[in-house]
């Protein structure tokens, strides 16, 4: 058989993008292969080409499915919390929360090595410029140098008071800085292993780190304020506000961020190289090996920057982290590595096509859509139901997967809400500051204003039967009449509530945090709600379990814990999402960004 070379290669790409992107799920089983990998590959792929005629190839994306691959090309998960990460020459060196200092190769994305000794979490790692040192600090309140080719600890410097938050080394490999909760910079010389010089602050110093090309100049943040110093403890320059700073690779430069406000200085004159902003506060930045491109992490977003021309602009918003990230390091002049709290390591693809943008305006930032917050499956009429943050109500057509309706409502930034259809009218309930609400979006008038005790709301829906809300607490489930907002009963205290599982009448079913399923009878007049014996009327339900494992979704048998469907890496970071035995649909950020068909077949 005779292949043209630019077939070859697109296979050799699509392949590896496919194993690179869908590991994490095929390692949990193999049949994820065709289930929930094969049908999640772009388009555009000669993989989902190839395949999607395969008769195992049984799940249909209706909308959603992307065009081309994504932006992260691998997530690593580690089982741990990721506090900080550093990287030198296809390597990365990842901080933990446990204490361990965890070493992945950046090609594979496979963990060769684990560093122990830290007796605590381990807040900053870094690398020395010749890659044969590593320095960790840790809430164990030592500062460790580590020999990178045996693992091994080479010196332990101790002697603080609180916990080391930040470390440096310097570019001549003679000097090390951190950081402490005791308000001090300690200089430490390597040979001598004994403090040289503490520089006192005024606060506690998060962030120290030294010039990349001058052994003898040092920067440290504390109080929201950044300090020039030199070796000897002399400062250079009066402060500045900031939050986090990073050096570019040749010195030249550094940027620092205050708040949403980002800022590249010439080291040297001080002068303002570049400025923008950001949506949210950032925690955290670095510079691209080439020193052209600027990424700044604010909360869940990271956002890349290039700051080559008279006027900085966005090239890239890279979203998917599901939790704070961390930490940032380029490992190459497109590729970007982050940590976040969600026990992860991302590696980011920033395509050569955007760095080269032609400027546009310079003022301006990403524009945020506001969340879906809640989704209601009408899978015999063929419509979902979305309210989103701001109270808009919309009505899809789920074969077309079109909006057929948009409607305003007062429920801006809502806490917990449902929509449904009701004998064929549109009703739209919300709780806010004590108050539950009930909407009629096509006349744009309230149903029903009662006041309701939050007490620790989880969840609210309303019942299979359209007579009730259920309002999931922390302990216990209650139930509201519909129509005049009197409580109709409330479940014993039990044990700690993660998600509703099932609705059907005036039925519930909710699992706990130890994974047992408990059901209740509320549509007993003026009786307590009855305990039940009885599963669910289906045995597969949707895990969209959120506070303990890692914000997995997933449909699964309760009984005998079997996982039948597992969303990608790339959908964990879904805000909104439900499931009726036919349609499962997503909304990973805004809009109805993801509608699957499951076939009862598949389901068996």
């Amino acid at each position: 058989m005779i292949f043209q070379a630019g077939i070859v290669s697109k296979w050799t790409y699509d392949s590896q993008r496919f194993l690179l992107e869908h590991f994490e799920t095929i390692k949990t089983s193999p049949s994820h292969i065709y289930h929930s990998a094969l049908p999640f590959s772009p388009s555009s792929s000669l993989l989902h080409k190839c395949y999607s005629i395969d008769p195992l190839f049984s799940v249909k994306v209706a909308k959603g499915l992307p065009a081309e691959w994504g932006k992260c090309s691998r997530t690593v998960s580690l089982g741990s919390f990721t506090q900080t990460l550093s990287y030198w020459n296809n390597t990365v060196a990842v901080g933990s929360r446990p204490g361990d200092i965890i070493i992945l190769d950046t090609i594979t994305g496979n963990q060769t090595a684990v560093l122990s000794g830290h007796t605590h979490e381990v807040n900053c790692v870094t690398f020395s410029s010749d890659g044969t040192s590593l320095v960790s600090g840790s809430h164990d309140k030592t500062v460790k140098l580590w020999d990178v080719q045996t693992g091994g600890v080479v010196k332990t410097f101790s002697g603080y008071t609180s916990v080391v938050w930040s470390v440096s080394i310097s570019a001549d490999c003679t000097m090390i800085a951190s950081g402490s909760g005791d308000e001090t910079v300690c200089l430490w010389d390597i040979q001598k292993e004994e403090c040289q010089c503490v520089i006192r602050q005024q606060s506690i110093v998060y962030h120290v780190i030294f010039s990349p090309t001058n052994p003898q100049h040092l920067i440290s943040i504390c109080n929201d304020k950044l300090w020039q110093w030199d070796t000897d403890g002399h400062q250079i320059s009066p402060p500045s506000v900031a939050s986090c700073v990073a050096f570019s690779p040749n010195g030249t430069q550094f940027v620092l961020c205050y708040w949403a406000v980002v800022t590249v200085q010439n080291s040297g004159s001080g002068a303002t190289v570049a400025k923008f902003q950001v949506n949210g506060n950032a925690q955290c930045c670095c510079f691209s090996l080439d020193g052209r491109l600027v990424a700044v992490a604010a909360g869940r977003v990271i956002y890349v920057w290039d700051i080559t021309g008279s006027d900085p602009y966005l090239v890239e918003t890279l979203i998917g982290h599901t939790e704070y990230i961390t930490s940032l390091a380029f490992s190459s002049p497109s590729t970007l590595i982050s940590a976040s709290e969600e026990k992860s390591v991302k590696f980011w693809q920033i395509s050569a096509s955007s760095t080269d943008l032609a400027a546009t305006d310079s003022g301006s930032t990403p524009i945020l859509l506001p969340l879906v917050s809640s989704i209601s499956l009408q899978a015999r009429d063929g419509i979902a139901i979305s309210s989103d943050t701001d109270g808009v109500v919309k009505t899809w057509d789920i074969p077309a997967s079109l909006c057929k309706a948009s409607s305003e409502s007062p429920a801006e930034d809502y806490k917990d809400g449902d929509v449904r259809l009701i004998n064929s009218k549109l009703v739209f309930v919300w709780y806010r500051d004590g108050k539950l609400n009930i909407w009629d979006p096509e006349k744009g008038k309230y149903l029903l204003q009662a006041d309701v005790p939050e007490n620790k709301l989880l969840d609210l829906r309303i019942s299979g039967d359209r007579s009730k809300l259920f309002f999931i607490h922390e302990f216990f489930t209650q139930a509201w009449d519909m129509w005049t907002g009197e409580a109709m009963g409330k479940t014993p205290r039990a044990g700690f509530t993660e998600r509703l599982i099932a609705m059907s009448g005036s039925r519930v079913w909710k699992v706990d945090s130890w994974e047992d399923v408990s059901g209740w009878e509320f549509g007993i007049t003026g009786s307590p709600p009855v305990g039940l014996s009885t599963q669910p009327p289906s045995t597969l339900h949707l895990n969209n379990t959120k506070l303990w494992d890692n914000k997995q979704c997933r449909i699964q048998d309760i009984v005998t814990g079997k996982v039948v469907f597992q969303l990608p890496e790339q959908f964990k970071a879904h805000v909104e999402v439900q499931w009726n035995g036919q349609y499962l649909v997503i909304s990973p950020k805004s809009e109805m960004e993801l509608i699957l068909e499951l076939p009862s077949s598949f389901l068996q």
